[in-house]
């Protein structure tokens, strides 16, 4: 008597010989992949127990909670900021008054890069693709009359990560709300910035000790705040594909965790902080399965390299922002569908919070009208699809966990290679992620442009279309505004305590052994600037220059 697995496999011959007579006279379509069906056979190796398991328990799998949004959904946290803190502000409580459950700050190129909005490098970016903020003085603009001690916030802020930060503490403060009631994110993730994004400031060595700074800082006096995200979102909006997004952020996270426990830091003491961030992409089986491969990996590596004991530590907890990569300016209205198809892979792959792009992003920064579509997109699908009902709903289908299995392995192979380099730092020094992700983006627009990957409204179904109307606009007075409300907090504060404070971050730079964040919190509470701050920390680290591979 045959076995199940061979009845199966003469089935699938049988099913295979059949259709290839078919296919003779009646073509598939061009550029599939070659597999077109799955069967158990092809999860026959797969255990269970070992590999899959049940939400909120190890590898995390299916979820990190064991009931998971059953109990409540993700955090709607929508990313804005533009123009002014006064601006921006605004947009915050709209979106709060809206239903999000959780804040996202966009800061403009000045801001992300550590300089002050009067500082001529700055001329012609303040306020346009984020908030302007120089000091503790926008910070309290910004979340005015919004309760830090109710709602969660995070900063997509990464060189001048401590700073923001520290304005944030200080803010609070002002509030009356204790900085360990504090909850939240910073992105923080520098190794990102050299492979894939750009924003960096200090070399790598000097900004892996701010990090493990925050890591210590926090874990003593910010408990319930997020350390750091680890980006795969921008690698991925460079043009690597799901398996690289995983492995090379992945990759970083093994290098954060030996800088910590190279600092001292015990791994349980801070691990359960770290939080990832991924993108939601187009394939949305292929997006589901990378998230559940990502939280498998990230447990193993945990427990089996680093030696956790706390399961907190091995869960893989991450941020989704729906692809800016793939939105696009022709046909806008397309690009409603494809965040709504995104928010299902996000919701079904078990994110535990959410940012959906708007419609009009691809031309501007979207409006208050766009962004409510953006919002209502998560709602409907939180409410009314039926995603959200049970945990993991993709689960046992073949093709889902093969293409798990797959993603996974071709994640550990890409580990395995840069752990032979000598780490993530050394493989970005080298160029190696970045050539990887460099190719992978070449294939990628080689194939739009030749056809073989239609991208609707782009390469395909184009239609005339009239100018957009109605689009944000950043108020080109927004820089001189800006320099005009810094010159006169300038005039306002104590100088000589700013110059103190100062001096002080400056012998603690050269001192390894010092934390710098009671120093820079210190500065900020005397209204130093960002530029000031970032410009003591020029002087003592140096600045990164980028290595360009040809």
């Amino acid at each position: 008597m045959s076995t199940e697995k061979e009845k199966i496999q003469a089935e699938l011959d049988a099913y295979n010989a059949s259709v290839e007579k078919a296919v003779a006279k009646f073509p598939e379509r061009p550029n599939l992949p070659e597999q077109r069906l799955y069967t158990p056979l092809d999860i026959k190796d797969t255990d269970y127990a070992d590999e899959v398991s049940f939400p909120g328990v190890y590898p995390y799998t299916r979820g990190v909670q064991p009931t998971m949004y059953r109990g409540r959904f993700w955090t709607m946290r929508m990313y804005a900021g533009f123009s002014t803190a006064e601006e921006s502000n605004k947009r915050y409580r709209y979106l709060i008054e809206s239903g999000a459950s959780g804040l996202s700050c966009a800061f403009d190129l000045p801001t992300q890069i550590g300089y002050d909005s009067d500082d001529a490098i700055s001329e012609g970016e303040v306020g346009k693709v984020g908030v302007a903020i120089d000091s503790l003085a926008d910070m309290e603009v910004l979340f005015d009359k919004i309760d830090l001690g109710k709602v969660s916030t995070s900063m997509t802020i990464n060189a001048p990560a401590s700073v923001l930060l520290a304005m944030y503490i200080a803010v609070a403060e002002k509030q009356g709300v204790a900085a360990d009631q504090l909850k939240g994110t910073i992105q923080n993730d520098i190794l990102k910035e050299y492979a894939a994004r750009g924003t960096y400031i200090f070399p790598p060595r000097p900004s892996m000790r701010l990090i493990t700074n925050i890591f210590e800082y926090c874990s003593q006096n910010v408990p319930k705040w997020n350390t750091i995200s680890i980006s795969g979102y921008h690698i991925r909006e460079a043009g690597s594909t799901a398996a690289q997004e995983i492995a090379f952020t992945i990759s970083d996270g093994i290098a954060y965790v030996e800088a910590a426990i190279k600092a001292g830091l015990d791994v349980d003491a801070f691990a359960g902080r770290l939080s990832f961030f991924w993108n939601a992409h187009n394939n949305l089986l292929e997006e589901v399965a990378k998230f559940r491969a990502s939280r498998r990996i990230w447990a193993k590596v945990m427990k089996e390299r680093f030696n956790s004991k706390k399961e907190k530590s091995m869960k893989l907890r991450f941020h989704t922002q729906t692809a800016g990569s793939m939105l696009t300016a022709q046909q806008p209205n397309n690009n409603i569908v494809r965040v709504a198809l995104q928010t299902a892979a996000a919701v079904m792959g078990g994110t535990q919070s959410l940012h959906t792009n708007s419609r009009d992003e691809a031309l501007a920064l979207p409006t208050e009208e766009s962004v409510m579509v953006a919002l209502r997109t998560q709602q409907i699908v939180a409410y009314e699809s039926g995603l959200a009902d049970v945990i993991d709903p993709l689960a046992g289908s073949y093709y889902v966990e093969s293409m798990t299995n797959k993603i996974e392995a071709e994640a550990w192979d890409y580990i395995k290679k840069i752990d032979e380099i000598g780490g993530a730092v050394s493989a970005i020094e080298k160029g190696y992620i970045q050539k990887e992700i460099q190719d992978s983006a070449y294939k990628w627009q080689m194939d739009v442009e030749s056809g073989a990957k239609v991208i609707v409204g782009v390469n395909k179904f184009q239609v005339e279309e009239k100018p957009v109307e109605g689009l944000l606009r950043v108020d080109a007075s927004v820089g001189e505004k800006q320099k005009a409300k810094l010159a006169e907090m300038k005039a306002g504060r104590d100088n000589d305590a700013v110059k103190a404070a100062l001096a002080a971050l400056e012998n603690a730079c050269k001192d390894e052994n010092e934390n710098l964040m009671p120093h820079i919190l210190g500065a900020v509470r005397t209204y130093a600037t960002l530029g000031e701050i970032c410009g003591v920390m020029r002087k003592v680290f140096g600045e990164y220059e980028a290595h360009t591979n040809l």
